[in-house]
């Protein structure tokens, strides 16, 4: 089945690696935006290199492209520190990550997405709080408010807006530095989250199956929030 375009950011790796493989298995036209370049032999994958950091580039990168039919905000970063350490650059860091990247993608193609079209945001299933991580999780918290309102406004449009949030996965981002006072935790299933379950969940979020879904962060832990 031939899908339409899809923006993937963190494309080189982790989640937004397996987001891509899965879409492009799927049947999606792929653009995957991610600071080094990704040679992946496939017809329908478009590579662009940009960084994300910098808001500039990202805006001319964007300004380039038309609107997808499809947008997910994998890219993310992990750092956790307790009170008495919070350090306020990583806070910006971490909130022109997850947020303004966010919010710049959103607001550059939503208004000229057709009906049918997705937006996902990867959150985190941390979001209604964890000790030692409170500058990462105030983003992921933040990040359901945004989505919220923005499904709410683009429902009458027949597009919708979802958060799918894992809990640990196997990922680079699991050994991270700048979290060691807070490391990951195994979840009760005995194992930790695979990139490509979270990607299978995305999938279905982007799916004519999942029409009626918006609004909603979906769990994926493994138990770890039971």
């Amino acid at each position: 089945m031939k899908m339409g375009q899809a923006l993937v950011t963190g494309a080189s790796s982790g989640i937004g690696e397996a987001v891509v493989k899965r879409l492009l298995a799927d049947g999606w036209q792929v653009t995957g935006l991610s600071r080094r370049r990704i040679e992946r032999d496939h017809p329908a994958f478009t590579s662009l290199s940009v960084d994300l950091n910098d808001r500039q580039q990202l805006g001319s990168v964007l300004a380039d492209m038309e609107a997808p039919q499809a947008i997910v905000h994998a890219a993310g970063m992990m750092k956790a520190a307790p009170l008495g350490e919070l350090d306020e650059e990583v806070s910006r860091q971490l909130w022109h990550l997850h947020i303004t990247v966010a919010e710049c993608l959103a607001n550059t193609f939503a208004p000229a997405m057709t009906e049918g079209g997705r937006i996902v945001l990867l959150g985190s299933r941390t979001s209604t709080g964890a000790a030692g991580r409170s500058q990462y999780v105030a983003t992921k918290s933040a990040m359901k408010g945004m989505v919220r309102s923005w499904a709410t406004e683009l429902a009458p449009r027949g597009i919708t807006a979802n958060i799918v949030a894992p809990g640990a996965t196997a990922t680079p981002m699991l050994n991270m530095p700048g979290r060691e006072s807070s490391p990951p935790k195994l979840p009760p299933i005995g194992r930790y989250i695979q990139p490509e379950e979270v990607a299978g969940l995305v999938s279905y979020l982007l799916s004519p199956a999942a029409g009626a879904m918006t609004g909603q962060e979906l769990v994926l832990c493994g138990g770890a929030s039971l």
